[in-house]
């Protein structure tokens, strides 16, 4: 968030000696250059080493001086390639949102609110069921606007509108991990959300990707938790190309052809 992070270079396994894990440079700098303020370099340099002769513990392989300058050069060059890619700040951040879903119960009320030692009772006692009424916990005064996406919702009692809040269901509780760049502004380097952007963000991304699977769905905007993610495999995984049908055909056949011959030989005997 300060944009003091310039690069993060990925070594190769193996590197230390009771260890195999990943491990990383992070290159930190408070007087960023003009050319790298808003953006992070990731460069994968675990393919660049020099394997030992003799493994020393876990540790068998080292940076050879080439492979140093390698990892210099491509730091100092600042170029997208298939080892170094860059990414504006905000391409790492999300915001980790509480979406909850309105506890439904048989054999209640459904136009009154009840009090908190009331719902205790009957998540012990009622069945849940999705075709059952929700639970009020509270009816809020005439004039209050409606915002389903913030848990109040409108609804008809006793022949006039109210807005009134569910109940939330605990075993529906989720989670979503919404990008920062679902707010279009932080695809600009540099760029942070401000409120108002965490706001629409969010909002959108539960109307396109909630509301059709779960239309009952609100989230609290104080639950809002922001995080941030480098994910290196995301950016630098490469799949293993699949083998053609042919392939696979051919060697079903081979297979196929010797298991036979198996048979035959058992019989035989």
């Amino acid at each position: 968030e300060n944009d003091w992070l310039e690069a993060i270079v990925a070594l190769p396994l193996n590197m230390f000696y009771n260890t195999g894990i990943a491990t990383y440079i992070w290159v930190l700098s408070n007087r960023k250059p003009a050319h790298r303020k808003g953006s992070v370099q990731l460069i994968d340099a675990t393919n660049w080493y020099l394997p030992l002769r003799k493994n020393l513990g876990k540790k068998n392989c080292e940076l050879s001086e080439a492979d140093i300058r390698r990892i210099v050069d491509t730091f100092l060059a600042l170029e997208e390639t298939e080892q170094s890619k860059i990414f504006p700040n905000a391409a790492f951040g999300y915001w980790k949102v509480t979406v909850e879903r309105p506890l439904c119960l048989k054999g209640i009320d459904p136009t009154r609110a009840y009090k908190a030692a009331e719902i205790k009772r009957l998540k012990e006692e009622a069945e849940r069921s999705e075709d059952a009424p929700p639970v009020i916990r509270k009816i809020h005064k005439a004039g209050t606007a409606p915002d389903p996406l913030h848990g109040l919702f409108e609804m008809e009692i006793n022949g006039k509108k109210r807005v009134v809040e569910y109940e939330p269901d605990t075993d529906l509780r989720d989670t979503e991990q919404i990008p920062f760049l679902e707010c279009p502004a932080c695809q600009q380097p540099g760029y942070l959300p401000t409120a108002a952007d965490q706001r629409a963000a969010i909002e959108e991304f539960l109307r396109r990707e909630v509301l059709p699977y779960a239309p009952d769905a609100w989230y609290a905007p104080n639950s809002v938790k922001v995080g941030y993610e480098i994910n290196f495999n995301r950016y630098f995984y490469k799949p293993k190309a699949l083998r053609s049908l042919d392939e696979i055909r051919a060697e079903l056949l081979a297979v196929e052809k010797e298991a036979e011959g198996f048979l035959a030989g058992i019989i035989n005997l």
